[in-house]
């Protein structure tokens, strides 16, 4: 089957010092079984109050949920092989701020 992750981005107000999501998540169709990448960019480098949520369910990093930050700005989730319990609305939050797919 075929998976597809719809969302939009909402700014609100402003987290940390100004820190702001500046590319939102996109959405994606992913085969089942296979991996997804979600990426999201925010203004500032090394942003803490950041989370990744499934279904309104805090993702931790591990074998199947990889979480990273590239070049300092580009918060990553990666499923890794996914299935129908994958379904559903992904969420990146860096302080009030939230973008969804």
């Amino acid at each position: 089957p075929c998976f597809s992750f719809h969302g939009l981005t909402t700014d609100g107000l402003f987290a940390e010092p100004d820190v702001t999501i500046v590319s939102g998540l996109k959405d994606m169709v992913v085969l089942e079984g296979d991996d997804v990448t979600f990426r999201c960019q925010v203004s500032h480098e090394n942003a803490r109050d950041v989370e990744w949520k499934l279904q309104d369910v805090a993702l931790q990093h591990n074998e199947m949920n990889e979480i990273s930050v590239e070049k300092g700005k580009i918060h990553t989730l990666t499923l890794r092989k996914v299935t129908e319990q994958d379904i559903g609305t992904i969420t990146f939050r860096v302080g009030p701020h939230t973008s969804t797919a």
